[in-house]
């Protein structure tokens, strides 16, 4: 489906579906009928196919069918889904919950915050009006107190002028706004550990609640709550698992049991039950985080009063950190009494979708099935099994863990939440595996199981009980949050929803209208004085830098500093240079001698000269 229908055709689906129960009286979430479209497609009694097209009949036909699931509330399976949605959906952890918390506050803050930042007050009026919205900051941010309350505003006022007097606000406005801010934060804490101070010492505080004192007894009543309810599930469970059990071995038990959703039942206690472990976990950090505050707020306090004692003033700098660290154990209280309202609430919550067993299986009903029918804990069925072990030598191509051969063998990741993984597609129950008989490692993956029987009937063909386990997540969809088979079922999610990471489900996209404002000139103008535009301006310095050739590095010492460091002159050292010139030769030729005679002329009228050459051979020289 996710493959063939087109995502505007899927919205239409979930939009339809969606009126349809609206004009029967059910007003229900995108989330949860995205949701049971999917279980109603994944399905197998459905006939939907997943390789075609749907028709406009099928169509038509998944509508209908989603519909009567989602208004029959006499399903446990709706109760379940429904309650995996709203678990989904409102569960955080604690790192998610306090940044949320963060976010929101400071949410909260920004008006307060921009109004005082941004003031850039020039007369006395305008410089108290800044100074009244930082004291309102002060109390917003510490959550002690309203600023409503004068007794408070006026203990605010008091511990912010010993800090931070009125005269002050001149320096303050002429910081950049990321230093205000800044200080803004500082302020509002060292004045939250001044007003705890006094507290303590008896000098004002009514407002202040005592956190610990509250915390102390809230944590273990948080926690009674959550262990009734599990014991409550544990008990419902054992009984579902006992009667489906007497309807596998006996046909006129299945007869008499077959009409009632027994099942969907031990499945929707088995969800309910993993929500309060979850919860429950939670609920025990928290308890060891504040008895861990408990200790430092006290030792702060003592270190504090010990400084402080009677003295009149005080070295800011001695005193201040110790404000600082009282405030952030105080915020660290606040955060913990946000989470456990937070635990208590979801725990509250979650008892409405458990409510369809005391609907379904009344104790008038419930009593007389279990005639004749010996109901096991979980603690009961491992302790049966304890002392039988897999045969490794009986497997060859298996790997077995077992405690004394891995490491971390406890914090192995098994599937399917713990439970059986040969039970679940062959019985349909979720009992308790036993890792002691021996953890299944297949294609990666731990699986552990109830009986050694079952493990060996598991161990000969793994992928054809994986494949059952599939199926019987498709026949009961609320298996997949379960038993945590999202990575089986992802190519089957409808592109309509966002999926939650690591959870599975399906969330809406969120969408909000928001809005962004730019400061203008945040910064004070800075001109370079040294800058230039000139490229041939730049080429004339950087070859006035460069020319070093005719540079040397001075130094010198005087008569107060040659003992007190060591200086060191940079020269250019002399080097060797040489240089090739002609050089002069000679050769030994002989001397030309040529003589004329008769130039001077005689008696006769013709001149007739005669030459002499008398030069010797080059050879006989």
């Amino acid at each position: 489906m996710a493959g063939q229908l087109s995502e505007r055709v899927i919205k239409g689906i979930v939009r339809q579906v969606g009126l349809e129960c609206a004009a029967r009286g059910q007003t229900l979430s995108e989330t949860l009928v995205a949701f049971m479209v999917r279980a109603v497609v994944l399905d197998p009694r459905n006939d939907f196919n997943m390789a075609q097209i749907l028709t406009e009949k099928d169509v038509q036909n998944l509508i209908q069918l989603c519909v009567a699931r989602l208004l029959d509330t006499t399903n446990p399976s709706l109760s379940t889904i429904k309650m995996q949605v709203y678990f989904d959906m409102n569960y955080a952890n604690r790192a998610e919950l306090l940044h949320e918390q963060q976010r929101v506050l400071e949410g909260k803050l920004a008006p307060v915050v921009r109004e005082i930042t941004d003031s850039c007050p020039r007369v006395q009026e305008e410089m108290e009006k800044v100074y009244q919205n930082i004291v309102s900051y002060v109390l917003l941010s510490s959550g002690l107190g309203s600023p409503t309350d004068t007794e408070a505003v006026r203990e605010v006022t008091a511990a912010l002028q010993s800090i931070f007097p009125q005269t002050e606000v001149t320096t303050f406005i002429s910081l950049n706004k990321k230093d205000k801010e800044e200080q803004l934060k500082n302020l509002a804490m060292l004045v939250t550990g001044i007003r705890l101070y006094n507290k303590e010492c008896g000098k004002g505080g009514s407002s202040i609640d005592d956190l610990p004192a509250i915390l102390n007894e809230a944590i273990p009543s948080a926690t009674h709550t959550v262990d009734e309810g599990l014991n409550t599930c544990h008990m419902l469970a054992y009984k579902y698992t006992a009667l489906v059990e007497s309807m596998q071995e006996d046909p006129h038990r299945y007869m008499q049991l077959s009409s009632f959703k027994l099942r969907e039942a031990l499945f929707n206690v088995r969800q309910y039950e993993a929500f309060l472990c979850i919860l429950l976990s939670d609920a025990i950090t928290s308890a060891q985080e504040v008895e861990s505050l408990n200790v430092q707020f006290e030792a702060a306090m003592m270190q504090l009063k010990n400084t402080v004692q009677d003295k009149i003033s005080i070295d800011s700098k001695e005193v201040f950190p110790l404000f600082l660290d009282l405030s952030k154990i105080w915020t660290s209280f606040q955060d913990e009494t946000l989470l456990l309202s937070f635990l208590t609430n979801m725990t509250n919550n979650l008892q409405e979708f458990l409510e369809i067993q005391s609907q379904l299986f009344p104790e008038d009903v419930l009593t007389p099935l279990l005639k004749g029918v010996t109901g096991k804990s979980d603690e009961e069925r491992i302790k049966e099994t304890m002392g039988t072990r897999v045969t490794v030598s009986d497997f060859k191509n298996q790997e077995w863990l077992f405690p004394e051969t891995t490491d971390n063998f406890d914090q192995s990741l098994i599937q399917y939440h713990s439970f059986c993984a040969y039970s679940i597609g062959v019985k349909g129950l979720t009992l308790p595996g036993n890792p002691d008989i021996g953890i299944l490692k297949h294609k990666g993956k731990c699986y552990v199981f109830s009986s050694k029987e079952a493990a060996y009937t598991f161990a000969r063909d793994p992928d054809k009980f994986i494949q059952l386990n599939v199926e019987k997540a498709k026949e009961y969809v609320e298996l997949i949050q379960l038993l945590e088979l999202h990575h089986q079922f992802e190519y089957l999610l409808p592109r309509v929803q966002a999926r939650i990471a690591d959870k599975g489900l399906m969330k809406p996209a969120a969408k909000r209208d928001s809005s962004t404002q730019t400061d203008t000139h945040i910064l004070p103008p800075t001109i370079v004085r040294s800058y230039e535009w000139n490229e041939w301006e730049l080429r004339r310095k950087a070859i006035k830098l460069a020319n070093l050739r005719r540079k040397i590095t001075h130094a010198m010492q005087t008569d107060l500093s040659h003992m007190k460091r060591e200086n060191c002159t940079q020269v250019y050292l002399p080097k060797d240079v040489s240089t090739q010139t002609k050089r002069d030769n000679s050769s030994n030729v002989p001397k030309p001698q040529i003589f004329l005679k008769g130039l001077r002329g005689g008696s006769s009228p013709t001149t007739h000269m005669v030459k002499v050459d008398l030069t010797r051979a080059v050879d006989e020289t």
